[in-house]
């Protein structure tokens, strides 16, 4: 195999949600209600819930692709600061053809990765509305705009986990076999993983074969001081999922239900062999008075039938593959900072040196595809899905750096980052911020 034979599917990237993407998918008993785009005073273009009290920013979480590396530490403040295929789903397809990737699963920016943000609306009913407006958009215009190109993902309502359980079904009644929760419920007053509140939404994930992804975003642990350098919180982030996997491994769910599946997303995978390794070891010089019972398998064993890892570069993981190679995964986290775009191809290639073709082939996109239920060739033929074919269609993707006006500032190199996507924010003052 040569590097232009490669099939890339990404399990991880993210959407700067477009402006009108409610604009369909509003019930009339909910007009004018549901989050808008507006500009601020500040030049912010930002999401606003108005009888919520809710602003948030439109495009930050270092939607960063195709600026100047010296720029990426500023989050863009509006659409015009970010490239269109952040947010334009036919621009995103040509990055996906220029970056040689079929297909990718999209994260949300506005409602955080794993949409806690609905959860903070007081007025529930409008809460779950936005939620099924939102799931909506997602799997039928941007998913449905170009089929094969994308795996769909569901948001939540987190409050009920019956509601979830019913919203995961009438999603998967739309192809939709992927959710997404925050990798530790307890942090927004939800109960943990080792109660068996959430089980109606295990029932139904484990029934219609839907992976609950935990995407990284609690910092807890990414930051180990106050005055610490933010290469320091970027370089912890990924091993945060670490103690998911703990939790996820001694809690009952992996036990009693036993065709659910999880992914660590963008958690990075070198770390899991040694995980591994660990959870055996303690399981067997300590069950004797923890009291875990797995039966006649290993705790290694029950985390390999369920639960899939993901990398963008991460020789280790590959290095390690033997003991992870069916839950090894692609991704590219498109357009964070860590997205090596539209260089993908080229790292990953290095990375995969010495592999056959058997093993590139499930790191790329079939173990991508068998845990998404995915199948792109239903709409696409396969000697059009290599990176070679892809990137013969986007000859023309305009690849210079954007013009964004910023400049790194004296004040800001080495700022201190202990910024935490999962925490709460303070409603604002609307009338204040908002232009009229």
């Amino acid at each position: 195999m040569q590097m232009n034979d490669m099939i890339l599917v990404s399990v991880d990237d993210h959407i700067i949600e477009p402006p009108e993407m409610f604009d369909r998918h509003t019930p009339a008993k909910y007009k004018g209600m549901m989050p808008k785009s507006m500009r601020t005073k500040a030049g912010l273009d930002a999401w606003v819930v108005p009888s919520e009290g809710f602003l948030w920013n439109a495009g930050g979480l270092n939607a960063v692709v195709g600026r100047r590396p010296e720029e990426f530490g500023m989050d863009p403040t509006g659409y015009s600061q970010m490239r269109k295929g952040c947010y334009d789903v036919k621009a995103r397809i040509d990055d996906q053809n220029v970056n040689g990737v079929l297909a990718t699963l999209n994260f949300g920016t506005f409602p955080l990765f794993s949409g806690v943000r609905f959860n903070e609306y007081k007025d529930k009913d409008l809460a779950l509305a936005t939620v099924q407006a939102y799931n909506d958009w997602h799997i039928d215009e941007w998913c449905g705009a170009a089929p094969g190109r994308f795996i769909p993902l569901a948001h939540m309502p987190m409050w009920d986990p019956e509601l979830a359980a019913a919203e995961t079904r009438r999603v998967n009644k739309k192809g939709c076999f992927s959710l997404t929760l925050p990798p530790n419920p307890t942090r927004h007053g939800m109960p943990s993983f080792h109660s068996d509140a959430w089980d109606p939404l295990w029932k139904a994930c484990d029934e219609l074969g839907v992976v609950v992804c935990l995407h990284i975003g609690d910092a807890t642990g990414a930051v180990t001081s106050p005055d610490a350098p933010v290469d320091v919180f970027i370089t912890n982030m990924p091993v945060t999922l670490y103690a998911t996997a703990s939790d996820l491994v001694y809690s009952p769910i992996l036990r009693k239900f036993k065709d659910i599946r999880f992914a660590l997303t963008e958690g990075g995978a070198g770390w899991a062999p040694h995980f591994l390794e660990r959870a055996d070891y303690v399981y067997q010089q300590h069950s004797a008075w923890t009291k875990q019972k797995f039966g006649d398998k290993k705790p290694s064993e029950v985390f390999l039938e369920h639960v899939q890892l993901c990398f963008i570069d991460d020789r280790t993981a590959v290095k390690s593959r033997h003991d992870i190679i069916d839950n090894l995964t692609f991704e590219t986290d498109y357009p964070h900072s860590d997205c090596l775009f539209p260089r993908s191809p080229e790292v990953l290639w290095e990375s995969l040196s010495g592999l056959t073709d058997t093993e590139i082939n499930k790191i790329t996109y079939e173990n991508a595809n068998r845990w998404y239920s995915f199948d792109p060739f239903k709409h696409i033929p396969k000697k059009d899905c290599t990176v070679g074919a892809l990137r013969a269609q986007a000859k023309n993707v305009d690849l210079s750096y954007l013009d964004t006006g910023m400049s790194l500032s004296a004040s800001t190199k080495g700022q201190v980052v202990t910024w935490d996507m999962y925490s709460k924010q303070n409603p604002v003052e609307i009338s204040e911020s908002i232009d009229a």
